[in-house]
C-alpha cells in the first residue's frame, strides 16, 4: 500500500473522531484487506474499534472512490434488510486528510479468504455461509430503492448496453475500439445482450472476500463490505460476477476467484447450486446468466487492463503491472461463452499443410 498514517495525520485522526464521540484516547491504525482500492483501516483506542475507510493517493479517475457517495449509501441501507455497519462521521476534503473519508462500526468476525476459520470450517456451516451469501444477495436486490432515497445512484433503463459501452471506452483507442485481444469477447457480448431482467440496487463486486461472517455458527453474513461500485441496474449482474468468483474444482482460478480459495472446501455450494437458490429464492430467471458471467469475466479484464496502463503511466498500483492478469480473466470469458480460450489455441495443433 503506497499510504500509511504519519503521527500528524494520526493525531488528526484522533481529534477528529475524539470530537464526534467516537474515541476517548491514544489512537493505533491498521491496513486492513489488500489494498488494491480504496484503502480501509481498523482504528482503535484500545477499547473501542471503528473502520475508516479513504481513496487511494491522488490521481483518482473521474467519478471513482467516491467515499460520500458510498457513506450515503451506507446511511440509506442500514435500516434495511442488508447487513452493513453504521457510518458514524464523515469528514470532507481537507477537514482532516487532503480527501475525504468515512468512520464505520467494526463488525468482528472473519474475512473468509484462503480458508474458513473454526468454527464455521465444518460442511454443513460452509454449505450456510454459501446459503446466506446467496440469500443476502436476494435481500439487497428486493431493497425499495425509491423510499430509500437512492432513485439519483443510477440509472436502470438500457443499463446492460450502456454499462458495456462505458467500460470499454476504458481502454478503447481513438476510434472506439477495444484492443484486439479484448475484440472477440466485446463482439459476443454487443450481439447477445439481453434486456435487462429488472430494476434493482446492485452491488458490482459482491463476493465472499468483501464480506464480514458472523464469527460463530450458524454460517451466515454478518456485514457486506466495499461498496464503491454500487449502482441501479440488472440484478442478474450480480449473481453473474458472483459465480465468476467462485473457484471451480480442477480449474485454475481467475486471479479474483483465487481470492476466494476457500470456496473449494468441502461444504460450499457449487456455482450451479448458488444460481439455483438465487433463483429459488426470487424467481427470476437465471437462464441467460451467461451472459452475466461473461460480462463480469470481461469487466475484471478490462478493470485490469485499465489500472495496467496506469501502472506504466506511473501512477498505479503495481499489482496490476502483470499483464497474464488479464489474459486469466479473459481467458475465463471466453470459456464462459463457449469461445476457444486463448491458452487452448495455443496449444492445438496446426493442421496439416497449413502455413
Amino acid at each position: 500500500m503506497a499510504w500509511d498514517w504519519t503521527p500528524d495525520t494520526t493525531e488528526a485522526l484522533r481529534r477528529f473522531l475524539a470530537g464526534h464521540g467516537i474515541v476517548s484516547g491514544p489512537i493505533t491504525t491498521r491496513p486492513v484487506g489488500d489494498g488494491h482500492s480504496n484503502l480501509t483501516f481498523l482504528v482503535s483506542d484500545g477499547a473501542t474499534r471503528v473502520i475508516v475507510r479513504r481513496p487511494p493517493p491522488p490521481p483518482i479517475p473521474p467519478g471513482a472512490n467516491d467515499m460520500l457517495r458510498e457513506a450515503r449509501l451506507l446511511t440509506a441501507l442500514h435500516p434495511t434488510a442488508v447487513p452493513v455497519p453504521r457510518v458514524l462521521a464523515v469528514a470532507q476534503r481537507d477537514e482532516v486528510l487532503d480527501v475525504p473519508f468515512y468512520v464505520m462500526s467494526y463488525a468482528p468476525g472473519p474475512v473468509v479468504t484462503a480458508r474458513t476459520p473454526a468454527p464455521l470450517d465444518t460442511p454443513p456451516q460452509r454449505r450456510a455461509i454459501g446459503e446466506s451469501l446467496v440469500d443476502t444477495l436476494a435481500e439487497l436486490h428486493e431493497v425499495d430503492w425509491r423510499a430509500a432515497g437512492l432513485e439519483r445512484l443510477g440509472r436502470p433503463e438500457g443499463f446492460n448496453r450502456r454499462h458495456l459501452q462505458r467500460m470499454r471506452r476504458l481502454i478503447a483507442d481513438d476510434s472506439g475500439a477495444p484492443p484486439a485481444e479484448f475484440a472477440e469477447i466485446d463482439a459476443w457480448l454487443e450481439q447477445h445482450t439481453p434486456p435487462e431482467s429488472g430494476a434493482a440496487l446492485i452491488h458490482c463486486d459482491f463476493r465472499i472476500g468483501n464480506l464480514v461472517l458472523a464469527p460463530e455458527a450458524p454460517g451466515r453474513v454478518a456485514a457486506v463490505l466495499d461498496w464503491e461500485l454500487a449502482t441501479l441496474g440488472d440484478p442478474l449482474l450480480d449473481i453473474g460476477y458472483l459465480l465468476a468468483t467462485v473457484p471451480e474444482p480442477g480449474r485454475a482460478p481467475n486471479p479474483t476467484a483465487e481470492l476466494g480459495a476457500a470456496m473449494l472446501e468441502d461444504g460450499y455450494p457449487s456455482r450451479t447450486e448458488l444460481a439455483e437458490r438465487y433463483s429459488v429464492r426470487t424467481g427470476r430467471d437465471v437462464g441467460a446468466l451467461s451472459w452475466y458471467t461473461t460480462l463480469a469475466l470481461w469487466k475484471l479484464a478490462v478493470l485490469y487492463e485499465y489500472s495496467r496502463r496506469r501502472v506504466l503511466d506511473g501512477i498505479g498500483d503495481p499489482y496490476y503491472a502483470d499483464p497474464a492478469l488479464v489474459g486469466r480473466f479473459l481467458d475465463d470469458a471466453r470459456r464462459s461463452a463457449g469461445l476457444t480460450p486463448a491458452a487452448a489455441r495455443r496449444r492445438a495443433p496446426t493442421p496439416q499443410g497449413a502455413p
